[in-house]
């Protein structure tokens, strides 16, 4: 009786634990869906993943918490991250449905796991449970109870989810391999085709004006100080994220000038006075 007591109690800590933790990842989960950038969405949902693995672990259930930080939240959402910031999606992409249909399917599919979710909350607080610490005693650790449950009663389904699993990650190859019908241009025939075409056939320039910066989004200066558009990626030419430095540094190359003349000038005094 006295376990069973222990099972439902909850320390002061505890309680301190989850109303504190509990907030931040609701927040961090609705700010995952209202962020108008991709970026800090994937942050808000990583931070949401790591409270989790905390609450994972205040429990007890170690190997799942370390599964958590290690598994999805160092593997899998910071290469998403990672990808999503090389893509450069922004909140001007455009937003329109590739899938007819896609947003209700969501919603639904969000609702339905609201339901489970209030359904297992409340299964488990009308109904007696032995409490996780009892559940890992009887097979001599976390580890243990649930290697213990995967390779037995849930083999099978264990099983088909690792074969989906392979599946998804060899359709995901299938989909995105390009099978090459014909040889590869070397580099002296591109040259060829760029000297018959009339394009720019030396290399492109490097970003940056000259040898102060290497700034992507700086465009070069021509002799005469204007900006080759050339020097500056295409992408960040659309989206209008180039910053214009030619007048500061025409200015920077008037003001040498005159400060030069002034020196050659008081050079040429000196050797007036002292004829």
């Amino acid at each position: 009786m006295s376990a069973n007591l222990a099972a439902y109690a909850t320390s002061s800590g505890e309680a301190v634990q989850f109303w504190v933790l509990g907030t931040v990842a609701v927040v961090g989960a609705l700010c995952t869906i209202l962020m108008r950038r991709a970026v800090h969405s994937a942050l808000c949902l990583a931070g949401t993943m790591i409270i989790l693995a905390v609450f994972y672990l205040a429990n007890g259930a170690y190997f799942l918490g370390i599964v958590q930080i290690v598994v999805y939240t160092g593997a899998i959402m910071m290469l998403f991250l990672f990808v999503v910031m090389l893509v450069g999606v922004t909140a001007a992409d455009s937003l329109k449905e590739t899938i007819k249909g896609q947003r209700w399917w969501a919603v639904a599919c969000g609702l339905g796991f609201g339901i489970l979710l209030a359904a297992g909350i409340g299964n488990a607080s009308v109904k007696e449970f032995a409490g996780l610490g009892v559940a890992n005693s009887a097979h001599g650790g976390n580890v243990e109870g649930l290697a213990a449950l995967i390779f037995t009663k849930y083999v099978f389904a264990f099983e088909i989810t690792g074969a989906l699993l392979i599946t998804a990650a060899v359709g995901a190859m299938v989909l995105t391999h390009r099978e090459r019908t014909e040889r590869a241009a070397t580099q002296r025939e591109l040259s060829e085709q760029r000297v018959r075409e009339g394009t720019h056939v030396p290399p492109l320039p490097a970003p940056g004006v000259y040898a102060r910066h290497n700034a992507v989004d700086i465009a070069g200066l021509l002799p005469d100080g204007t900006p080759a558009e050339l020097t500056v990626m295409q992408t960040l030419r659309k989206r209008g994220q180039i910053r214009d430095v030619s007048t500061e540094a025409l200015a920077d190359l008037k003001a040498l000038e005159q400060r030069s003349e002034e020196r050659l000038g008081r050079d040429r005094d000196e050797e007036e006075a002292t004829r």
